[in-house]
């Protein structure tokens, strides 16, 4: 059997119309690598864009500066290399020579007040913390027992008496019987035994007396001395006793006060020859953490008359007037004690002074040729607020020493003086009054 084939006739699209140029008529599609093609060119043209500005700031801006620097540098090279230097000049001043010492306040008198009689606490004049005067009444307790008790003693004083006055009559009738040799001597004698008899009972009675009135006084409690009332141990009411140990308040002095410091030994003899010749020495209170801030200024009052030998050290007092109450009772201080003060010595900054394997050495720097020499010095006493030190040798007054920037120096090296300094500059030496200086020889 015959197959049939059947024919499918596709339609063809009709040529575009193409103009003379042979692109189509109309609009004109781009293909897709096309554009591609496109967008690569232009992000070629802004890339190259962006590297010609760097190129330009470059150009204009760093390479400029880098000139500069390097103009520098060489400025630098051609003076040598010089070291930047801060100096002070060694000028001549007072600085004392202390000792120091950890001190307690201890005040003057501490009178805890205590009732010397029995009775019932009726009133409390004072408040706690107040500052009284000598005389001034503190407590009342209850003083009627002790009137009644009074009263008693003045009544049998009353009967007494009369007794001894009838025995004194009768004594003076006896002597005229007797001088008339009417009653015999032993009756006379008699009588003037019973006189005697009632005169010390009378005497007995008005000591009675005297008692009760002192302890009508007790009841009245008042002021011993001038100081500062503590907190009360006792409220009113409460029954006290004058064998109770507890007391019913404390008062202590705290105007004048006295801190009670230790000194070594070894400082002793400096101190007793101060004091046999009438010397007097002066005492600062600084507060326990430091000698920043300084709270009095004293005297040496006395010392003890023994030094500890578990400890080495020998207590000393020392007395305050404490106006401004700045010093407490048990308080604990720094306490410098000035020994001595040497005058018109040389005095230097303590940033100055350097150490190494062949001691204690200052850089002095010579202003003519802006160099720095290494002086071996030889320090004295130097101050506790670590401001200033005595030379004794290696520097004179007037020297120019280097205080800031000397891990940087070698001897005969050049420095450019920065911040020169003179005397009475913060960064020189300034001559102080020995209280505000302190240190150890």
């Amino acid at each position: 059997m015959a197959q049939e084939t059947t024919s499918r006739i596709i339609p063809q699209p009709k040529p575009a119309a193409h103009n003379g140029l042979g692109a189509p008529a109309g609009r004109t599609m781009l293909s897709p690598k096309a554009r591609r093609r496109s967008g690569v060119g232009l992000w070629l043209w802004l890339v190259l864009i962006l590297a010609l500005a760097g190129v330009g700031y470059y150009y204009f801006y760093y390479q400029p500066k880098s000139a500069q620097t390097t103009a520098s540098a060489g400025s630098a090279a051609a003076a040598g290399n010089a070291v930047r230097v801060v100096t002070a000049t060694a000028a001549k001043g007072d600085i004392g020579v202390y000792l120091t010492g950890l001190g307690a306040v201890t005040p003057l008198y501490t009178d805890t007040i205590q009732s010397r009689i029995s009775g019932q606490l009726m009133k409390v004049l004072f408040t706690e913390g107040q500052m009284v005067k000598a005389g001034d009444l503190l407590v009342q307790i209850d003083s009627r027992p002790y009137e009644a008790q009074l009263a008693q003693y003045v009544a049998q004083k009353e009967h007494d008496q009369a007794l001894l006055d009838n025995a004194n009559i009768d004594l003076q009738r006896y002597q005229t019987l007797w001088k008339q040799d009417s009653i015999s001597e032993q009756t006379l004698a008699a009588q003037i035994a019973l006189v005697k008899e009632d005169q010390g009972t009378v005497d007995s009675d008005q000591a009675q007396i005297d008692a009760t009135k002192l302890n009508i006084t007790y009841c009245n409690i008042t002021e011993p001395i001038d100081g500062r009332v503590g907190l009360r141990l006792v409220d009113p009411g409460n029954y006290v006793q004058s064998t109770s140990t507890t007391g019913l308040l404390v008062i202590v002095q705290v105007q004048p006060i006295t801190v009670i410091f230790t000194i070594a030994e070894d400082s002793v003899p400096a101190v007793m020859a101060k004091l046999n010749a009438g010397q007097t020495l002066t005492v600062e209170a600084y507060e326990r953490s430091g000698f920043t801030k300084k709270l009095a200024t004293g005297q040496l009052l006395t010392t003890d008359n023994q030094i500890d030998p578990s400890t080495g050290t020998l207590k000393l007092r020392a007395v305050f007037q404490n106006t401004d109450n700045a010093l407490f009772p048990n308080q604990f201080v720094n306490v410098k004690l000035l020994v001595d003060t040497k005058t018109n010595v040389v005095l230097v900054p303590m940033a100055a002074i350097q150490h190494g394997n062949q001691g204690a050495f200052i850089y002095v720097v010579d202003p003519d040729s802006n160099s720095v020499s290494m002086k071996s010095v030889t320090v004295g006493t130097t101050a506790l607020d670590g401001s200033n030190a005595e030379i004794t040798s290696g520097v004179s007054e007037g020297d120019i020493v280097v205080t800031n920037g000397v891990d940087k120096l070698q001897d005969g090296s050049k420095v450019i003086v920065t911040q020169p300094g003179a005397a009475g500059s913060t960064n020189a030496p300034a001559a102080t009054p020995p209280a505000s200086i302190g240190g150890g020889s």
